[in-house]
């Protein structure tokens, strides 16, 4: 790939906009919003993707003449990019691999913690000025199985084997310490916590389903900081009335931001929070350093990191 003297930068802009003072002078970058993407996306050598909620990639990529020679996201997932005009181009997708893996995985583990010890009703009794006392549960000596065996899963992983909690892995194929997708059921019926956090395919779209949340144990908790598309919220909601499972969190919704008037907000043992659990102090600031790193990688023609596969639609595993 021959890289131009001073390439042309086009930014898919949020608020606020990605510090990108370390280019200063090596590239030309150009700011957009959703409107400006289409005509602007052909002058393009290199597209960061800094508003990670937006589809606008998918739906204005152009499937032939000129285009950018790479794609970066500032997020882990990278369905909001992906279509089929530009899994079949030669342009390179990389994606924000490894910023968000222990915040996620804390996030989790204090899910975990707030289900098991009834902390949601604490605080609503604090607020009614009402003294009840309750036992609560152990964690440490119960189960996880944890889906989604890339780098936010196996943080989860760890992070709550610290807590006790013997986890199981569920990746795409069976691997040394991954089971495969034929042991989901098995594992998924003894786990006292079932954590979805595996990438948005067609595979993976829809997969906790009313058969799921049907083979999970009365006492289980779901927590979703994958992607809100891998759960069938209708059979959620059903599995939590019917008390089929003790709980829920999620984290992602598959419509974000979640309208007012959704009957999600009521369903009783559902915990929802606004698609936060990778968003520490300085979140944005490492996003922007790590682009700025792979710009440079890129700039000098050595290869890049964090490189998806897009027909698999995540960064394979080393």
């Amino acid at each position: 790939m021959t890289v131009p003297t001073r390439p042309t930068l086009l930014v898919l802009d949020a608020d606020p906009p990605p510090r990108l003072g370390r280019l200063t002078g090596r590239a030309r970058v150009v700011h957009t919003g959703e409107d400006g993407l289409a005509a602007l996306l052909p002058e393009a050598d290199v597209l960061l993707v800094w508003d990670f909620r937006s589809r606008a990639v998918r739906e204005v990529w152009p499937g032939e003449g000129p285009r950018p020679a790479w794609v970066h996201t500032a997020s882990a997932g990278v369905d909001h990019l992906l279509c089929p005009e530009l899994t079949a181009s030669d342009t390179v997708v990389t994606n924000a691999r490894g910023v968000f893996d222990q915040p996620v995985a804390e996030y989790v583990a204090a899910l975990v913690l707030a289900a098991a010890k009834d902390l949601p009703r604490t605080v609503e009794f604090q607020r009614e000025r009402l003294w009840r006392h309750r036992e609560t549960r152990r964690v440490a000596g119960t189960r996880a199985c944890v889906v989604g065996s890339g780098p936010i899963g196996r943080a989860i992983a760890r992070t709550l084997k610290a807590l006790g909690v013997t986890p199981a892995l569920v990746g795409r194929v069976p691997l040394t310490g991954v089971h495969g997708p034929a042991d989901l059921d098995r594992l998924i019926a003894r786990a006292d916590w079932v954590i979805a956090a595996a990438p948005l395919t067609e595979r993976t779209r829809g997969m906790f389903d009313a058969h799921c949340f049907g083979v999970m144990q009365p006492s289980a908790v779901f927590v979703n900081v994958g992607r809100g598309e891998l759960v069938d919220e209708a059979a959620l909601a059903e599995a939590l009335r019917r008390r089929w499972i003790a709980g829920a969190a999620l984290d992602v919704l598959a419509t974000e931001p979640l309208s007012a008037d959704s009957t999600l907000w009521d369903l009783p043992g559902l915990l929802l929070s606004p698609h936060m659990s990778g968003d520490t102090v300085g979140w944005r600031d490492e996003l922007g350093a790590q682009f700025v790193d792979l710009y440079e990688r890129w700039a000098a023609g050595r290869p890049l990191v964090n490189v998806v596969d897009k027909k698999r639609g995540y960064v394979p595993g080393h």
